[in-house]
């Protein structure tokens, strides 16, 4: 990837573990509804303000670095993109952390991955996902790392826009298939913003390099709910997919790559 800035919108928590608030010691964990990516816990743990120093990541950390750039990237297009629409965009801030975090939607462990909170309007971040994605599900490579941020960010757009709302309004009313369903779509359609922030990376800025967009679809198709699945347990339950499978993880990200068009990601409308 060619990337240029780092954003500034960025916490370094590494070795500071959590900063608990409210709920002290009882603070929920969320580690049991959500697994490796994309999770929008909003109305499913309480809540309570986090308060954590911050700091800027070093210059010498290279993952970090890149982490950063990605989200300075996706910043450019999100804002273009939200501007061309008359409104305007809030940047998200990206937490990293290890092992533990506080976040305004409970306390996470690094077992549920990144996951953006939209209580605070934060993605967070392991780092040692990346080694992961590399090493247990063979999606190695920088792009792969940059779709992982990319999707997580998408489920910011979300929260701005309104879908994240209307989505757990209707779950809380839903049978645990219907909740589930809505679930992968608002998922499948976090996967087709990555798609449109890419398309308007490389249609913009040129970020792209040979293998990259090979390394999006190779991470979207190793983190879907069939292939997980087989993994853990040795066979499939489609009723409880809560993110999409493989293919049509793949598929939504290549509809926005290929598009590069926000309307095209209503996977709502076209379920």
């Amino acid at each position: 990837m060619r990337l240029g800035r780092r954003s500034t919108n960025v916490q370094d928590r590494r070795g500071m573990g959590p900063v608990v608030a409210g709920g002290g010691i009882g603070a929920v964990v969320i580690a049991l509804i959500a697994t490796f990516l994309g999770v929008d816990p909003s109305g499913l743990v309480p809540s309570g303000e986090s308060e954590a120093p911050t700091g800027a990541p070093s210059p010498d950390d290279p993952m970090a670095a890149h982490a950063s750039q990605v989200l300075a990237d996706t910043e450019d297009t999100w804002n273009e993109l939200f501007r061309a629409q008359g409104s305007e965009y809030r940047e998200p801030t990206l937490v990293l952390f290890d092992g533990i975090v506080q976040s305004a939607c409970g306390t996470a462990q690094s077992a549920v991955g990144p996951f953006y909170c939209p209580l605070d309007e934060q993605v967070y971040l392991d780092l040692s996902f990346f080694r992961e994605l590399d090493e247990r599900f063979d999606a190695p490579g920088d792009f792969a790392q940059a779709y992982v941020i990319a999707h997580e960010v998408g489920h910011h757009v979300q929260t701005i826009t309104g879908v994240s709302e209307r989505v757990q309004r209707a779950r809380q009313s839903a049978s645990p298939e219907a909740a589930n369903a809505l679930s992968v779509l608002q998922e499948l359609q976090a996967d087709c913003y990555a798609g449109v922030w890419a398309h308007h990376g490389q249609k913009s800025r040129n970020i792209l390099e040979a293998g990259d967009i090979e390394e999006g679809l190779q991470a979207a198709a190793a983190i879907g709910d069939d292939r997980l699945q087989k993994q853990s347990q040795g066979y499939v339950v489609p009723e409880s997919f809560t993110h999409g499978s493989s293919a049509h993880r793949v598929q939504w990200f290549r509809t926005g790559f290929e598009s590069g068009d926000v309307s095209r990601c209503d996977t709502f409308a076209q379920s």
